[in-house]
This record gives structure tokens, C-alpha cells and sequence, in this order.
């Protein structure tokens, strides 16, 4: 194939939601209809059953929850597919929030019967800052549901996001018995599979087919027929421009569980999803494509895939996904993925170019010039090596401590990425180790997980004789970390509550070399975080308040000051 048929037939998204939509059980799913998996998991271990593939931490099987995204990749229908699981609870969304940086469009699981959930508007809101094309899956039909008309208006009316139904359910809870495709004008009826185990057998007919009126009763059949008259001639037509500047969302309903939906969603979305998308250039450096070989795929090729021929927008500084010179950035670091070797994956998103592997690239934030020979392709917890790769692929790089969240990597100096989100934490604690003889092992894991930056690592004065203050978004975060120091590296430690509530940076001032000249309320610290920066921590909204009106020459700072954020 040529390098633009290579990235046309790219997909790299994630699924996002609310905590037990389905997300976990969805993505299990589409493994199992891409025939990347055989036989799909239980989200929850049950007898006979097999794990999921996309949470490999035990401690995910044990809670029945994702803690931590992964990478799952696999070949469907002539497309590449890059699908990143993340967390859906939220006390792991920064780690999420990164996740989306690096995809170019979002599927949002809903559970019919509850409708929008705090969690998933809050991911929506980050996905429409971005203007990442948004695909919904309504699931769970196969239980009492919310009616799918009012489930459609409350898209528009808590998120203003118009909908589009590409489907639409034939029945509720347990009168559901499949959709209408209102493309095709088809109807598809499934039939259940043990444990959804295997891909449901489905029948294809029309709306007027004797054997849809003998699966529907009289009351669903004459409620489906009204629905579907209202929506054609008072919904939204489809348009795939709205879609794709993240207006507009086509919007599926089905039963990930029992395999209803799943592929007529897969179908769709892959179809008229976007390809890999141009990536913003902090160095400001405009990058103008002319006739390079990343142009030769010819307007019929690229069609084939569902999508229209590369058009990169060089009007603003972006890296075109097209430009000959490969650049990437890493948005995720995550340890231990394979217990044998106590080894760390930074996780690549690839902008530009083509990668090949042992190939020598820019570190710019060091400035140092690695080579890229430990290269994986990602399954989860499985891996195996990768060649080459393309924009939009994601790719995992072994055995490069210097890596951080955020870097970018390219074989053109003129290029920056700023894609990675920060956050400040919310929740901190003192961690300790209270087993001497362990010392070496609680430093080595400690070390290795505060690299990976979902939890960050304070200095206060005054702190208790050998702890370490962690920072997190959420306390789950710090229950993952004694479970992994434990289960990862044999070492126990020992968690307790800090004092504080809210934390800034400082902005450098003479006054901070003298800190008894400051007014503080009790209870407040001051700090620094490991680069250093001065930071103050309070234990309330009051002595924050305090502290600004009697210190007014130093500036508090949400982020340290020279993120520029």
C-alpha cells in the first residue's frame, strides 16, 4: 500500500462513559467481532469464563473495574484500528484525559436507563474542547430503558450535541429484539448467545416481514412504526461534516452483553469515523506539504476506506499527518505491563511520517538524539514486535527511562508537540514504608510508578521522618499504588491522610528565601515539588483566602507557572 492508503485506513479512538455503562464489556466486543479474540470475557471473573483482554491488572479483575487505559489493536474490514480502553471511574481521569489527547475520534457509552451520567458529561466536555468527533452507543437495551426519543433529547439538551440515529430499537427490555437500520432500511433481529460469548446469529429482513410482526406485539410494532415516521421527517439528517467537527453524533442502540448492535455499530463507526488528523505545532513552525510521497494515494483509494482523500489544513501551525519527516509524543507511561522483566512502556502516538524501528530520533526536551530499537505492537498486556508504523498508530517504547509524559519525539527539530492536559491534585496522603528490610524495594517501585505521572510526589516542610507525600486526582489512585508496590515489587507500605485540601505553585519571589517573613494561617505548608518549584499547601478555601490577602507580592498558581497554562 502507499503511505496515504497506510493512513487513510487508520482509526485510533477510545470509549469513554460513565462507571457500569458497558464500556469494558463494549470493548470486549468489538475484539470479539474484529476477531481479535475468539471467546469474550466477563468483566467480572466467573467460572468458565475468560478475563477481559483490556483490563490486565488483577486488581481490575478484581474490582470489575478499568484503573488503567490500554492499548488494543487489531485489522477489521481493511481498516488498522487503534482502540485505547480508559478508566471510567473518576478518580483515574487525568489518566483518561491524556488518553484522549492522542485519538482522533470518541465512541460514548450510555446506559439507556439512566441516560447522561455526571462522569460522562464531564469526558464529553473534554472531547468538545478538543472538537473530537463524538459516536454514541446507547446500551443495555435489553433492559427496561429510558424511551429512546427522550434519550435523544437529552443529548441535545445536556450536552447540545444534535443526534442523528443511524439505528433504532425494536422494543424494550425484554421485547427488545433487535434494530432498524435507517440507512439500509433494514431490519436486524438477533438472537441471544450463551453469556455473549459468540457473536449473535442475526436474520436481515425488511419492517413489512411477516416474521418481524410475529417477533414484535401489536403495542411495539405500532410505537416503533410512529417513532420512525417522526424521526424522518422531523430529525436530523445525517452529516458527516457536522460529525466530524464534533457536532453532530450518529447514535446506535444495542446490547454490548448479548452482542446486539455491536457490529452494525463497529460497521458504522469505522465508516464514517475521520482518519488521523493534523496535529498542532507549539513551535509555531508552519509545515507546507508539496508533493511529497506521502501524497500518492489517488482520491478512489482513500474512498474505499470511508473517507476523503488527505487534505491537511496548512493555514495554522500544524504538523500534516502527510509530512514526509516522522514525529510522535508520548502520552502514557505505565510500568510493569509484563511482571518477568520489571520493564516500562512509554506509550507513542504517531503524527507524522513513517516510523521504522531502530530508527534515530530527537528528544527535544533533552535534546539528545535516542534510538528507537524496543519498539511493540500493543494488545493489552500482550506485545510483539513492530516495524513500522504509520500516523494514528500507537506503538509501545521499552527501555527509555528519559521518556516523560508529554515528550515529543521527531526527526525534524522544528516540531513540538503540547498535547498532554495537566491537572492539579486534588487529594494527598503520606505513604511510608514500614519494613526496613525492604528499603530497596519500596524505593526501586516507588520510583518506577510516580514516572508513570498519574500521581505526583511533594516535598512539604515539616513532613513525618521518612514519607513521601503523594498528590492525586482521586484516592483510588493511592490504593493503586499500595497494590501495585505490593503485588509488583513485594513491598508493603503504610498510607495516611495529609492535612491539606488544595494546592498552588508559586510564582519565584525574594520573599520565599525567608519564609518565616510570611503570614500564614495554621495549618498551611509551603513546599516544593520535585523540580524544585515552590508550591503551598492549605487545608481549606479559608486559609487559601487568608493566605492571598496577607501575602498579595506572591502569585498562586493552579499549574507550575512555566507550564504556561
Amino acid at each position: 500500500m502507499s503511505p496515504a492508503t497506510e493512513i487513510a485506513r487508520r482509526r485510533t479512538f477510545a470509549i469513554i462513559s460513565h462507571p457500569d455503562a458497558g464500556k469494558t464489556t463494549l470493548t470486549e466486543k468489538f475484539l470479539l467481532y474484529g476477531n481479535a479474540v475468539h471467546l469474550a470475557g466477563a468483566v467480572k471473573d466467573r467460572k468458565n469464563q475468560r478475563a477481559t483482554r483490556s483490563d490486565w491488572m488483577e486488581l481490575e479483575r478484581q474490582r470489575g473495574i478499568s484503573v488503567s487505559s490500554t492499548v488494543l489493536q487489531f485489522d477489521y474490514a481493511g481498516f488498522a484500528v487503534n482502540l485505547l480502553d480508559t478508566p471510567g471511574h473518576k478518580d483515574f481521569s487525568e489518566d483518561t484525559y491524556r488518553v484522549l489527547t492522542a485519538v482522533d475520534a470518541v465512541l460514548m457509552v450510555i446506559d439507556a436507563a439512566k441516560g447522561i451520567e455526571t462522569q460522562t458529561r464531564k469526558l464529553f466536555e473534554v472531547c468538545r474542547r478538543r472538537g473530537v468527533p463524538i459516536f454514541t452507543f446507547m446500551n443495555k437495551c435489553d433492559r427496561p430503558t429510558l424511551n429512546p426519543i427522550a434519550l435523544l433529547d437529552e443529548l441535545e439538551s445536556v450536552l447540545g450535541l444534535q443526534s442523528s440515529p443511524a439505528v433504532w430499537p425494536l422494543g424494550n427490555g425484554p421485547s427488545f429484539r433487535g434494530v432498524f437500520d435507517r440507512r439500509t432500511r433494514q431490519v436486524h433481529l438477533f438472537e441471544r448467545v450463551p453469556g455473549g460469548s459468540y457473536q449473535a446469529p442475526v436474520q436481515v429482513t425488511t419492517l413489512d416481514d411477516p416474521l418481524v410482526r410475529e417477533k414484535l406485539d401489536d403495542v411495539t410494532f405500532a410505537e416503533v412504526t410512529e417513532q420512525l415516521a417522526m424521526l424522518d421527517g422531523a430529525g436530523h439528517p445525517f452529516d458527516p461534516a457536522a460529525v466530524h467537527a464534533g457536532q453532530q453524533t450518529p447514535v446506535y442502540f444495542g446490547s454490548a452483553v448479548n452482542n446486539f448492535g455491536v457490529q452494525l455499530m463497529l460497521d458504522g463507526f469505522l465508516r464514517d469515523s475521520v482518519p488521523p488528523q493534523p496535529r498542532r505545532n507549539a513551535a509555531g513552525k508552519k509545515l507546507q506539504v508539496t508533493g511529497s510521497k506521502f501524497q500518492e494515494a489517488s482520491g478512489a483509494a482513500a474512498d474505499s476506506l470511508g473517507t476523503s482523500p488527505l487534505k491537511p489544513d496548512t493555514s495554522s501551525p500544524v504538523v500534516p499527518v502527510d509530512w514526509a519527516k516522522f514525529s510522535a509524543f508520548i502520552f502514557k507511561i505505565q510500568a510493569n505491563m509484563d511482571p518477568k522483566h520489571r520493564d516500562r512502556i512509554a506509550f507513542m502516538r504517531v503524527c507524522s511520517g513513517q516510523f521504522s524501528r531502530d530508527m534515530t530520533v530527537l528528544h527535544p526536551r533533552t535534546g539528545r538524539n535516542v534510538r528507537l530499537s524496543s519498539s511493540h505492537k500493543l494488545f493489552g498486556q500482550e506485545r510483539s514486535t513492530v516495524d513500522e508504523a504509520w500516523p494514528g498508530d500507537v506503538i509501545g517504547l521499552v527501555g527509555h527511562d528519559s521518556f516523560g509524559i508529554g515528550d515529543t519525539l521527531t526527526e525534524d527539530s522544528g516540531i513540538v508537540f503540547d498535547e498532554i492536559p495537566r491537572f492539579p491534585p486534588e487529594v494527598f496522603a503520606f505513604l511510608f514504608n514500614p519494613n526496613s528490610a525492604d528499603a530497596k524495594k519500596y524505593r526501586a517501585g516507588l520510583e518506577q510508578l510516580l514516572q508513570e505521572g498519574v500521581v505526583q510526589s511533594f516535598s512539604p516542610r515539616h513532613a513525618p521522618p521518612g514519607s513521601t507525600l503523594l498528590a492525586a486526582v482521586g484516592p483510588l489512585q493511592f490504593e493503586v499504588v499500595q497494590y501495585r508496590l505490593k503485588s509488583e515489587y513485594g513491598a508493603d507500605s503504610k498510607l495516611e491522610t495529609a492535612p491539606w485540601q488544595i494546592l498552588k505553585w508559586l510564582s519565584p519571589h525574594p520573599s520565599l528565601k525567608n519564609p518565616s517573613s510570611l503570614i500564614l494561617a495554621s495549618g498551611v505548608s509551603l513546599g516544593a515539588d520535585t523540580h524544585e518549584r515552590p508550591v503551598v499547601f492549605f487545608p481549606n478555601d479559608w486559609t487559601l483566602r487568608y493566605f492571598t490577602e496577607k501575602n498579595p507580592e506572591l502569585k498562586l498558581h493552579d499549574l507550575p507557572p512555566d507550564l504556561g497554562k
